[in-house]
């Protein structure tokens, strides 16, 4: 029970690791638009409509990425209960999903991919690929 516990932990310090390097690489991969101040909750929201479909690229996939690459090291890590301790880092990272959705304004159709595609998915594609 403490590896499994332990296992989560570590799953959600890596996948957090993992999420922040992309959302940190993003913009010199993808600048954002020029003039557009990504920093703070108020140039974010008047950025909004000046950014294209490219501009969420990057948190798709640190969202996805981070939940995969969490899953997956927990997995690795429990000794037993290898899909539970991969769904709880799924469920913890959507939840986290669901308080940004609700805090950084974004299009609709990102939520909803966003939400759908990049927790849940992942964290049990992270469990099969820890599995292997």
């Amino acid at each position: 029970m403490v590896r499994s516990i332990l296992a989560v932990i570590a799953g959600l310090v890596v996948g957090g690791i993992v999420n922040m390097g992309i959302v940190i690489a993003g913009p010199m991969i993808i600048p954002p638009p020029a003039g557009a101040d990504m920093t703070t909750a108020e140039g974010l929201k008047a950025a909004m409509p000046l950014l294209e479909a490219k501009h969420f690229t990057a948190p798709f996939l640190a969202h996805a990425l981070g939940t995969l690459v969490g899953a997956a090291v927990a997995a690795l890590i429990s000794v037993s209960h290898k899909f539970t301790v991969a769904m709880i880092v799924g469920v913890v990272t959507l939840l986290g999903g669901i308080a940004a959705a609700t805090m950084i304004p974004a299009p609709m159709w990102f939520i909803a991919l966003d939400l759908i595609a990049a927790y849940i998915p992942m964290a049990w594609i992270g469990w099969k690929l820890a599995g292997r």
